[in-house]
């Protein structure tokens, strides 16, 4: 099973050349030779990077130290970011499309975030070990921009998902909890194909079909279950998105047994002013976030219902101990809202969104008729290679994904100046300028016409 913050099981993980797609080696012999010199020119490419990934890997296990970044036959190391762009450690720059997974989505030197965190450094100091007036100023802008009546502080979207379970648990005094195939929640908490090896209370999950009505039904309408744990959106899944009626069912089934419905905003929060629940007209009991809204830095959050985050009031006897050093510390809490406050403020939200939707309609028109499609929402999108090339994937294991052909669009997109995730993620970044988006559908044009007999269907 994958290991924490790492792709679905069918990431190239085998020969060389990773082109393993669910046990089926890839057999083209126009695919192989398209790959081996993609690699071969990128290990030319970058010899710094090579040489300081083989010196990280005298002290980290595998070189690094977040799964998710690994790739053979070498990670590239970057040396800086500045606004929209990375840098790497040979000289290249790229127009940065990886947005850190969501995370930055202010880009790498905003003004506003650089002169909180200044200021918080040289005025206020770092962690004070007390509670501080910042903290309950971030609270109540998370609170009225997201529909919640309580939230509470943590330092991951990781830690969001395991707090608000334990809640949801506590308060429902039962412990099964329903998850869907193809869910992210976190290091601990993924559902690639089952509860993954490093997963957490392995026999407490009960895991259905993404977009299943019928099957989500069933499955929550049962006596023992505590809660429903559900993206609106798989972001690492592969920007896979829940239909209205799916979500509807869930809130409605969780409703009638008395379950607690978590909704995963951690990296939908930022799809709307009020994140994906406000544009689908969905009423979460309980809502986690992470990512962006900490301004750049370690951050999560979970919130929803007053008796349902009542069971963390500490003023209560009963209630579970919610601990951690850095939960409120004073640069992400000064850097988070001025962020939300002065940056990611409503209008900004829904038209950044709106170029996201402008920017996906465009690559799918250039996709059309091969097998290279686009699926997502607003400013979050993938990439997928599949052999009907659909855009309408209910669940992941609706697509199989040609991992080849990913490898090869991974590395010709570095070479044309894009930094994607391998697996085809990508989280625009505010302030990227049009004509890059531009650009990159001409890039992506050019490639999917210089490999026109791998890619058409």
């Amino acid at each position: 099973m994958p290991k924490a913050d790492s792709p679905p099981p069918s990431t190239p993980a085998v020969a060389e050349l990773g082109l393993t797609v669910k046990g089926q080696v890839q057999s083209s012999s126009d695919l192989n030779a398209a790959v081996t010199a993609a690699k071969q020119r990128f290990v030319g490419r970058n010899p710094n990077s090579a040489k300081l990934f083989e010196e990280a890997t005298e002290y980290l296990p595998g070189g690094n130290t977040r799964t998710l970044l690994y790739s053979a036959p070498f990670p590239i190391c970057m040396k800086k970011g500045e606004h929209y762009q990375v840098f790497d450690e040979d000289g290249h720059a790229y127009t940065d499309f990886v947005g850190e997974l969501t995370a930055a989505l202010y880009g790498h030197s905003h003004p506003l975030i650089q002169e909180s965190l200044i200021n918080t450094i040289n005025n206020v100091g770092l962690n004070l070990g007390s509670t501080i007036a910042q903290e309950a100023k971030h609270a109540k802008l998370i609170c009225e921009r997201f529909s919640l009546s309580k939230v509470r502080f943590c330092n991951s979207g990781t830690e969001a998902n395991l707090h608000a379970l334990a809640g949801a648990r506590h308060y429902t005094g039962k412990r099964k909890t329903v998850v869907f195939s193809g869910g992210y929640h976190g290091a601990v908490l993924g559902f690639w194909d089952g509860v993954q090896d490093n997963g957490v209370d392995k026999h407490e999950w009960v895991i259905g079909r993404y977009n299943d009505v019928e099957g989500a039904k069933k499955l929550i309408e049962q006596d023992d279950i505590a809660a429903v744990l559900v993206e609106g959106m798989q972001g690492a899944g592969g920007c896979i998105l829940g239909t209205n009626e799916f979500l509807m069912q869930i809130q409605e089934s969780a409703k009638k047994v008395g379950a607690v419905f978590i909704l995963d905003e951690v990296m939908t929060s930022r799809l709307g002013p009020g994140g994906l629940q406000a544009i689908d007209g969905l009423k979460p009991d309980l809502t986690t976030f992470g990512k962006y809204l900490g301004g750049g830095l370690a951050f999560g959050a979970f919130g929803g219902r007053v008796d349902i985050m009542a069971v963390y009031d500490p003023r209560s006897p009963n209630s579970l101990a919610h601990s951690g050093t850095f939960n409120n510390n004073t640069l992400a809490m000064n850097a988070g809202f001025v962020g939300l406050s002065e940056i990611w403020k409503p209008e900004v939200a829904v038209e950044f969104n709106k170029v996201g939707d402008a920017f996906r309609a465009s690559l799918q028109e250039v996709t059309r008729g091969t097998k290279m499609s686009v699926t997502g929402r607003g400013a979050l999108n993938a990439i997928h290679f599949s052999g009907n090339g659909t855009t309408e994937i209910s669940c992941r294991e609706a697509v199989d994904e040609d991992w080849g052909l990913k490898d090869l669009f991974y590395m010709e997109m570095m070479e044309g100046g894009f930094w994607i995730t391998r697996r085809g993620s990508i989280a625009l970044i505010l302030g990227t300028p049009q004509s890059e988006l531009d650009r990159f559908v001409s890039v992506v044009e050019k490639f999917l016409e210089r490999h026109r007999t791998l890619v058409s269907l």
